[in-house]
């Protein structure tokens, strides 16, 4: 039986012949960053890593956690675990590059956290602004049941410190490779989690990636439309048990 996916495997193939002369949609594209003006900012530490794990000992002992103790991660860990996955690295220019690879350095992934239990920073759901590596609140108060619902029921996000959110804004690669965006959208999220896992990894912490989210109940939490931008994978974070 063929279905959606069979179909969009086969529809956004390259094929040589059929490739189209139409160039990237200038018009069209988005802004690079994505900011809340109006909200509160929580300006964080330069990320600083407190570990000394190489990255052979931290490829040989990342491994999925889905327990975590009551200890609490420091605003210091968090922020280095930001920069880690999708900070800004270095600038070219008039160009800032980050962390993680992106398909012609377009960067269409947002990263949005349920914060549980960090030292200094409230509980509720937050926006990462990569441009100032600073945290905006969106919403205050304790979202770990609503987190969890929305994650199939999977526990690990009722006992996590932080739940990290990826949604992809997809014009932000559409503009430039059409329907082929999509594939590069999964790719850079993939490339960002892993970063995320590595270093969380160096420092001791434990992570555990989610693919199986409502993906709408997770938007309607983080507030976005779940057309243009939506919820596509997730990550949770604690001190393993």
């Amino acid at each position: 039986m063929v279905g959606v996916g069979d179909n969009f495997q086969q529809q956004t193939k390259y094929i040589r012949k059929e490739m189209s002369a139409v160039g990237p949609d200038w018009e069209h594209r988005p802004r690079l960053y994505k900011e809340y003006s109006g909200h509160r900012k929580i300006a964080l530490h330069p990320p600083v890593p407190n570990g000394s794990t190489s990255i052979d000992e931290a490829l040989k002992r990342r491994k999925s956690i889905r327990q975590f103790s009551t200890k609490s991660l420091n605003e210091k860990q968090l922020s280095y675990l930001l920069w880690a996955s999708t900070g800004v690295q270095r600038q070219e220019g008039e160009h800032e590059f980050r962390t993680a690879p992106s398909a012609g350095a377009l960067y269409p992934i947002e990263t949005y956290l349920v914060v549980s239990s960090v030292e200094d920073i409230p509980q509720g759901v937050y926006h990462y602004s990569i441009g100032s590596h600073a945290l905006e609140e969106l919403n205050a108060g304790d979202f770990r049941r609503a987190i969890t619902i929305a994650a199939m029921g999977q526990r690990m996000c009722m006992e996590a410190t932080v739940v990290f959110i990826w949604t992809a804004i997809f014009q932000r690669s559409k503009w430039k490779y059409g329907q082929r965006a999509y594939r590069y959208v999964y790719l850079d999220a993939g490339h960002i989690a892993e970063n995320l896992a590595l270093s969380a990894t160096s420092i001791g912490i434990g992570s555990c990636h989610i693919a199986a989210i409502f993906d709408d109940e997770v938007n309607e939490i983080l507030g976005v439309d779940g057309s243009d931008e939506s919820a596509i994978y997730m990550t949770v974070l604690g001190w393993p048990r």
